[in-house]
């Protein structure tokens, strides 16, 4: 038996409701075939649904039909419900998208459609009202095309034309046309599961005609889905049933679920309960693909994946309108905060916040409808009458360049240090994060952490402390303390990290923009030209004017959200806008916004934008732009930058000049370079000019550590240990020695390794990138600093050691230097007992004064 999720979508007025009727009569799932007009449909049972005839919240019904079991989830139409409408995707198996036969494809339809993309879904459509509309079928098949995709195929006539058509979608499909002159039903399956392919079918929803005609066409073009044996479910919503119970609704997708089995945080599963319409009822075990609703999850949101399943990425809906919610005067604040949050966890997208200095409670949008609804889901659910303030827009803020971001988090007996690269994306991509850090530098289970704070909050801007958005966040180092980090430390050091990169790059502001058709008279035409260009929106005129003109474009939402009242007054009501929000660009007027925020980013507290640094025992505060000064770990963007580029060239070489160039930086200073004018020729030579040249010894680590007796029997069992001995003893040596000391370590065999330089207290660790190893290295920072420095590299590598040679630096075998720290570290402890003062025993002598008198 097959088994699928299936949802019906549909921009407003299309039909989608009573094409959900007419299946659910259809397949004998309700006796009665409901009716909007008639407030009586099956799963619009909700009071503001009927009242309102259009659906705002997401119900499922269960459908058996032939050899199918589908579960069919219905979303709502309206766009001010869209992100309800959204969250249900993550769990469909297959689409109906219900597309009117008297408008055509309409901007919400293109909307609905860009999800179904993003989300994979196969989709079928359903032009609706076709006992109503003007068009012929051609003429809507030439819609969709033009407007969705030209994959989009007449499954009503299946003749020898249309096989010839499909079969253009593919090579596979073309050479199996031109053999058998046909294509096969499995192919067909299969171009539509990865959607290649989307069948269109033509009805009337309100008279039943053709309906089953289209269902069974499309039960028998689904197959089913192929599920993970392990546990695995998405979580797509969360209600509350009329005891106030919390229900977690759920898609299994992998394995089972049984009552009383426990997931996260110590919850179990109380009850597994079936909907259908507005009633349920219990089971013992749900399978993959089931969806049900469970009760017994405290902690669980909409979006996360349980099991097998990674958490939900942002969605790609938002509302782009902030409201301030109004409380009567004798209403307790903190307690209307508590229950709104019981809504907030249904639908996370009204992001109910309150803002602490002003004390006030803020929810965001979609738009009047939402208001309204809203006002009755709390008065209705809470017995408070709230009201609302005008709004305000909701910008969001990126940047223009790549930037690393330095997050520190030291307070005593805490450590925790975070390197983010933040880089510009594609207008409309959100958020991205990803990690390309080495476990070297940072345990996986850091890496993973650091990951899962980036997802948890919403991160602010500078600049007006709006949300940031069309960025990808890498994490690119970070370090840990084996002994004084704590589960928070990463968490604080994240958030510093991002903050303290926007303050460093050039941010953006951006701004909602709505897609607008406007149609009015043609005698008012050049009014509404005159209008939209002193919004800075855009436009397209129309090609045929005839008495009605229709003009399409883009513009700033505020400056068009209250223009449709000014279009009504001066057509005399006989123009329609029609807006939709279409996505965010840069701001018009950038400062001016900026300045009527009135934010501070430095003196937001929940935001911090500086680090905290450990000195003498105690913690202390650094702020963004000084802490690259104290920061432990170095920069590593540049690194990052330096490989791309090498890559194209095929160099073997990457990263060393500027790590190199770093180290000796960071120890003696930039070089200055002198110009020509200062410049003087000296023909004798002048003891005053003699400078001195720095020492530098580079020291193969692995060579010395199985050169050394203590320390390759100590690798035998830990090699870290030996490493980490090694580099100690390195630090001491340095100390006698005063010279620069570069300890390079091999990395060649870690795959995607771009290589690092860490300093450790006075010695420069280096770890080689992948393909690369410390004889490389070496070799290639001996010829680059032998003219400016003395060079000797110790190892006990013959071919190495004559490369140093050839290239006038200096060689030292491991041997030679195991024996060298030997008699370094006697020679410094004979000097430090030489210069003990001779201990009196004034104690004795006391007594023996004593004893004399």
């Amino acid at each position: 038996m097959k088994k699928i999720v299936l949802g019906i979508l549909a921009h407003v007025d299309a039909g989608k409701t009573t094409l959900t009727e007419s299946i659910l009569y259809l397949t004998g799932t309700t006796r009665k075939l409901g009716r909007v007009d008639h407030r009586d449909t099956f799963l619009d049972y909700d009071f503001q649904e009927r009242n309102r005839g259009i659906t705002i919240f997401s119900k499922q019904a269960i459908i058996n039909w032939h050899d199918s079991q589908i579960t069919l989830i219905d979303t709502p139409g309206h766009i001010d419900f869209s992100t309800e409408m959204e969250r249900t995707l993550q769990v469909l198996d297959y689409a109906i998208l219900v597309i009117s036969g008297i408008d055509g494809v309409q901007g919400h339809s293109e909307t609905i459609w860009n999800l179904l993309r993003y989300y994979k879904i196969p989709t079928f459509i359903f032009i609706n009202k076709m006992d109503v509309s003007r068009y012929e079928q051609s003429e809507l098949m030439q819609n969709l095309k033009e407007r969705l995709d030209e994959h989009c195929f007449d499954f009503s006539n299946l003749n020898d034309e249309f096989y010839e058509s499909v079969a253009l979608n593919s090579e596979d499909l073309l050479n199996y046309y031109l053999e058998y002159n046909t294509l096969n039903k499995e192919m067909l399956i299969n171009e539509i599961a990865r959607c290649q392919l989307f069948p269109c079918f033509f009805g009337s929803a309100l008279k039943m005609e053709r309906i089953d005609n289209f269902f069974n066409e499309f039960t028998n073009y689904i197959k089913n889905k192929d599920y993970s044996e392990s546990f695995g479910a998405r979580v797509f919503k969360i209600s509350h049933d009329e005891q106030g119970n919390k229900l977690t609704h759920l898609k299994i997708t992998g394995g089972s679920l049984k009552v009383k089995t426990q997931l996260l945080n110590d919850e179990k599963v109380d009850q597994i309960r079936i909907y259908s319409g507005n009633k349920y009822h219990l089971t013992d075990e749900v399978m993959a693909g089931d969806i049900c609703a469970i009760k017994g999850l405290k902690s669980i949101v909409a979006g996360q994946g349980l099991g097998i399943e990674d958490n939900t990425t942002q969605p790609l809906l938002s509302p782009y309108m902030d409201y301030q919610i109004k409380l009567p005067p004798d209403c307790d604040q903190h307690q209307v905060l508590k229950k709104l949050n019981l809504l907030a966890q249904e639908d996370p997208q009204l992001h109910i916040n309150y803002n602490v200095r002003t004390k006030e409670i803020h929810v965001q949008l979609m738009g009047e409808i939402q208001i309204e609804v809203l006002k009755n889901i709390i008065q209705e659910r809470f017995k408070v009458e709230v009201d609302f303030d005008y709004g305000r827009i909701i910008y969001k803020e990126t940047i223009e360049e790549a930037v690393e971001g330095v997050g520190h988090f030291e307070p005593l007996r805490h450590y925790a240090e975070v390197h983010l690269l933040l880089e510009p994306g594609k207008p409309g991509s959100g958020l991205k994060f990803d990690t390309n850090c080495q476990e070297y530098l940072l345990a996986n289970n850091y890496q993973r952490l650091i990951l899962s704070h980036l997802q948890e909050k919403e991160h602010l801007g500078v600049l007006t402390g709006s949300p940031i958005t069309d960025m990808k966040i890498t994490l690119v180092a970070g370090k840990a303390h084996l002994k004084h980090t704590e589960g928070g430390d990463f968490r604080e050091a994240t958030y510093r990290a991002i903050r303290q990169g926007l303050k460093t790059a050039k941010s953006v502001l951006l701004e909602p923009y709505f897609d607008f058709s406007l149609e009015l008279p043609i005698e008012y035409l050049s009014r509404a030209i005159y209008d939209i260009e002193a919004m800075a929106g855009n436009f397209k005129l129309p090609e045929n004017q005839t008495d009605i003109a229709v003009i399409t474009g883009s513009a700033p939402v505020s400056k068009m959200q209250n223009y449709q009242s000014e279009v009504v007054r001066y057509t005399k009501g006989k123009g329609r806008l029609i807006c939709q929000l279409s996505d965010y660009r840069p701001c018009q007027n950038q400062a001016e916004v900026i300045k009527s925020f009135n934010y501070d980013s430095e003196a937001d507290v929940e935001n911090p934008t500086g680090s905290v640094f450990c000195s003498h025992g105690a913690g202390y505060n650094v702020r963004w732009d000084q802490v690259a000064q104290h920061m432990h770990i170095p920069f590593v963007f540049k690194k990052i930058k330096k490989t791309a580029n090498n890559i194209q060239d095929k160099s073997k070489f990457d990263n060393i000049d500027d790590e190199l160039e770093n180290i000796f930086t960071r120890t003696y200073g930039p070089v200055k370079q002198r110009s020509g004018e200062h410049q003087v020729t000296k023909k004798i030579f002048n003891e005053s000019s003699y400078k001195y040249i720095p020492e530098c010894l580079l020291v193969d680590g692995y060579n010395v550590i199985h050169a050394w007796p203590e320390l390759k029997e100590l690798a035998k069992d830990n090699l870290d240990a030996a490493r980490m001995r090694l580099i100690d003893i390195m630090c001491n040596y340095q100390g006698y020695k005063k010279c620069i000391l570069i300890l390079v370590f091999d990395a060649y065999k870690v795959k995607d390794n771009i290589g690092s330089t860490t300093k450790y207290h006075n010695i420069y660790i280096a770890y080689t990138k992948e393909a690369q190893t410390a004889d490389m290295y070496i070799e290639r920072a001996t010829h680059e600093l032998a003219s400016k420095y003395n060079i000797t590299v110790a190892t006990s590598d013959a071919l190495e050691q004559l490369i140093v040679l050839g290239q006038g630096g200096k060689r030292i075998s491991s041997r030679e230097l195991r024996l060298e720290v030997a008699q370094l570290d006697q020679e410094k402890l004979e000097e430090f007992r030489r210069k003990q003062p001779k201990s009196h025993n004034y104690l004795l002598e006391g007594l023996k004064n004593f004893n004399q008198d």
